[in-house]
């Protein structure tokens, strides 16, 4: 499986599909697509609809 990964536009934070965020209880795997509407980023609070993909290296 091809994980992608995403980038805060408001404080550069990177969600990575493939790690997750366990300590804000999404597990290692964890899909952008299956991440609720109402997540938040854990640096700056900003909504999940701040984030954009960022193409692979």
């Amino acid at each position: 499986m091809k994980y992608r990964k995403f980038e805060c536009t408001v404080c550069g934070h990177i969600y990575d599909e493939e790690q997750g965020e366990p300590e804000e209880g999404i597990a290692p795997g964890t899909l952008w697509d299956d991440i609720p509407d109402d997540w938040v980023c854990p640096e700056c609070g900003a909504a999940k609809a701040d984030y954009v993909e960022i193409a692979p290296a």
